[in-house]
Formats: structure tokens, C-alpha cells, sequence
């Protein structure tokens, strides 16, 4: 039986071994296993979860989270031939309740010949509703083993039902070694690649390429074949890649950023002291480097979330929150939109008032610890909640400050009455100081008394 969406079943090389010359390269270049199989590894590293259920053939439905170009597609394929399942595809997009109904009717037909049905359907956030539940009496009764591939969050883009029903695996963008490596891959494959070209590719070149594409392996190696396809022979009769050339094919200028070198860390510095510094205007240039040379946007928001404690602390002490909010909403937008929302909390962090007191506070304790004076824990503050704790002296004499008026109380908490915190008169840390001294003048004049 022909199969109905115009997809042979994939029980050996398939559809790849069927695709025209002038197919894209990131099409030819799929992986047919799992070995070729490129990134992922948080996921499909030897012994995690997902290998292990594809190579013992006990997965079930599952749903692939991730932005494009991560290989969703590419491992459902890989999947199908691994367990010699007939592969079905299905677009949320287009699709219909229609064609699921004839997607599983194909299925029940294979069942009988004694095959198994891998159905595909990509974008399957954008299914509505009843699409959605028109799946779930075959996936619950395993007429077909269902794998939708979705670029939003499931849990919020899919009917619970369904999402219950399936494991989810969030794939993760590609790094810039992968991509590297699946580029010269690429050069090198005389069978799928570019490897009948008398090609050259420029390790500075495949770094930009993989840098600009945001872990997208199909705009890379897309971007990749535009460059060996236009670029002129040379006198030796070879085709070299160079940045310029690669910057032209991305259409993104080159930026001098080396992601793991001095610029890298130079620009960091320089961003981080513009925030220190309560200058908007040269952070945000800072960050748009950052992100038009193709910074780590966890690297960033990571620098955000710590900047708002050591710099701003308690003088502002919605600046974390607000950096933490920065790095979730970050995470869960993506780029290109994302830097709508690094503008957003850079413009906010540098504009607050600053404060470093309580990262200070903390590096005089431990510099007491290091230096060796240790504290033994005072009487009146063990724990006494264990029997035999009393006749040990352990926890008398404590007062419980919320039995006092306006919740406190002097009272020893350090045998030696060390002071380490020293507030500013920064922004909402100037309420804090004054709370502070009013308390540590009571706890003077009662020590007073006591002499």
C-alpha cells in the first residue's frame, strides 16, 4: 500500500536514499542513526533515559519541545528505522481531524500485516482542541506510537490529556562545537555532503557560521552549501571558504568575539562594569554585541541574576526578582524576541541604586572562618528539642522575638558580638540602616545595663 501521506516506511535507509541531488544539504546531511546523530546529549547521552527506551524499542508517545533546527524531525526518523516502524507525518499546520482519522486507519492496516506506525506531526501545538483528542483513543490503545514535535512549551500549548499521556523531552539548542563539527562533517561526505567540491573550509568560518545560527543545525549547514555553491574557484581550482565569504552567506557581519577567549571575557567586563556604573547607554551597546556576535544567552541572563545581588542587593530588592523574572521569560520566549526582555532588565539593573553591603557583609565572615576563628554556637540558641538537650543547658534563657513588641528583642546571637553588615543609605537600604542602628542601640544599652 502506497503510503497516504507520499511517505515510503522507513525500514532501511529510506527516504533519505530517495532524495533528489539538489535537496537542501541540511536535508541530505539527516542523520540515518543514532551515532550520526548530532547534540542532545543531556538526553541521548550514553545511559539516559531516552537512548535507553529506543534502544530496548519500549518508547512510548512522546512529545520533542525545542526550538528549530535542534533535530526534532530528525530523530523521529532515527527512531522509526531504529524500531523499523513505517513512518507517517503529519503537519499541524495543515493537517486535519480528516487525515488523523486516515493516518490511523493506515496504521490499523499495518498492525494486521504485523508492522508497527510511527506517526510524526510537527507543529502539533497548532492543533485545536478537538484535533488534539481525535488522537487519543489510538495513542492510549497503541495504534500508533505518536511523536509530536512542538517549538512552544507543551504544557502550555497542549491539551493536558495528551501531554499526560506522553513523555516529554525538551531539546536543547545545538552548541557551536556541534555545529563546527556537523559542518566539516558535511565537507567531507562525498555520498550526501559537499564532498565531490574541491573544498576548503576556514576554522574562523565554520565558527561564525555556527556562531550566528542560534543552535539551528538546518540554517547552519543551509547557510554552509550557499557559500560553496557561490563562491568562485580559485587559481588552484579549489573553493575556499573565508569569514568574509561566510559572513556574506549568513548575511551578518563579523564581529572580532571570540566565544571562549579575551573578547569574550573583555566584553563581559565591560558590560558588567557599565552596569556597575549606572551607565544605560554603554551597557546596552555591551549587550548588543553580546548578542550580534552570538553570546550564550544563559551566559548573559547568569550575569544579570548575579550582578542584581553583589552590585544592587538591598538597595533595590526588586532587582533580583526582576533579574530572575528576566532569565525565565528568556528562556522561555527565545531569541530573536528575547532580547526585548535583556533590554528590558539591563536598562532596569543599570539604573537602580547600588549596593555591594551584603556581598561584603558575607566576605568578612568568611574571611573570620578562614583565617581560623571559629565560633562555638552560644547555649541559649541550641538545639533543644531533642531529650536530654535541657540537662545539657542547651536552649535556656533563648527569647522568642515575636513575643516581644515590634518582634524584637536583645540578645546575643554571636558570643563575641562581632559586626559584619553595614548597610548603605542606597535607595530602600536607607530604611534598613535606620531599622538596623535602632535595634543595635537597644542591644547596646541592654548590654550596658547588664555592666
Amino acid at each position: 500500500m502506497e503510503d497516504l501521506f507520499g511517505e515510503a516506511g522507513i525500514t532501511g535507509e529510506g527516504d533519505l536514499a530517495s532524495l533528489p541531488a539538489d535537496a537542501p544539504l541540511a536535508a541530505r546531511m539527516r542523520p540515518r542513526t543514532l551515532g550520526e546523530y548530532v547534540g542532545q546529549g543531556h538526553i541521548l547521552g550514553e545511559g539516559k533515559l531516552l537512548r535507553r527506551a529506543i534502544e530496548a524499542d519500549r518508547l512510548s508517545s512522546v512529545i520533542f519541545y525545542g526550538p528549530p533546527g535542534t533535530g526534532k524531525t530528525s530523530l523521529a526518523r532515527v527512531i522509526a528505522r531504529r524500531t523499523e516502524s513505517r513512518f507517517l507525518e503529519l503537519s499541524g499546520v495543515e493537517g486535519s481531524v480528516a487525515d488523523i482519522r486516515r493516518a490511523v486507519g493506515a496504521a490499523s492496516l499495518e498492525a494486521r500485516r504485523g508492522g508497527r506506525t510511527l506517526l510524526f506531526i510537527d507543529e502539533i501545538h497548532r492543533f485545536n482542541k478537538a484535533q488534539q483528542d481525535a488522537l487519543l483513543p489510538d495513542v492510549e490503545r497503541g495504534t500508533v506510537r505518536l511523536i509530536g514535535a512542538t517549538t512552544q512549551n507543551p504544557y502550555f500549548s497542549i491539551n493536558s490529556p495528551l501531554v499526560s499521556r506522553s513523555q516529554v523531552f525538551q531539546l536543547l539548542p545545538l552548541s557551536v562545537e556541534d555545529l563546527v563539527g556537523l559542518q566539516f562533517r558535511a565537507v567531507a561526505d562525498t555520498e550526501r555532503g559537499l564532498g565531490e567540491l574541491p573544498l576548503d573550509l576556514e576554522p574562523e568560518a565554520a565558527l561564525h557560521l555556527s556562531t550566528l545560527c542560534d543552535g539551528d543545525a538546518r540554517k547552519c549547514l543551509n547557510a554552509l552549501e550557499i557559500a560553496a555553491r557561490t563562491t568562485p574557484f580559485g587559481l588552484d581550482g579549489r573553493i575556499r571558504i573565508t569569514l568574509e565569504i561566510a559572513s556574506e552567506s549568513i548575511q551578518k557581519k563579523a564581529v572580532l568575539y571570540d566565544g571562549s577567549g579575551d573578547d569574550h571575557y573583555d566584553t563581559a567586563s565591560a558590560f558588567i562594569k557599565s552596569l556597575r556604573g549606572s551607565d544605560p547607554d554603554a551597557a546596552l551597546y555591551w549587550l548588543a554585541k553580546m548578542l550580534h556576535a552570538g553570546e550564550e544567552i544563559r551566559f548573559i541572563t547568569r550575569r544579570l541574576v548575579i550582578f542584581a545581588s553583589e552590585d544592587i542587593g538591598l538597595a533595590d530588592p526588586l532587582a533580583l526578582p526582576l533579574a530572575m523574572s528576566a532569565q525565565q521569560a528568556v528562556e522561555f520566549v527565545g531569541l530573536p524576541e528575547a532580547r526585548i526582555t535583556l533590554a528590558h532588565a539591563v536598562v532596569y539593573l543599570a539604573t537602580a541604586p547600588k549596593s555591594n553591603s551584603a556581598y561584603a557583609a558575607l566576605g568578612k565572615a568568611q574571611q573570620d572562618l578562614s583565617e581560623g576563628r571559629t565560633l562555638a554556637v552560644p547555649a541559649h540558641l541550641r538545639d533543644s528539642h531533642y531529650k536530654g538537650a535541657k540537662a545539657l543547658g542547651h536552649g535556656e534563657g533563648y527569647k522568642y522575638a515575636h513575643d516581644y513588641e515590634g518582634g524584637y528583642v536583645p540578645q546575643a546571637y554571636l558570643p563575641e558580638g562581632r559586626t559584619y553588615y553595614t548597610p548603605s543609605r542606597h535607595g530602600a537600604e536607607a530604611r534598613i540602616a535606620d531599622r538596623l542602628e535602632a535595634w543595635r542601640q537597644r542591644f547596646n544599652q541592654a548590654e550596658g545595663a547588664k555592666e
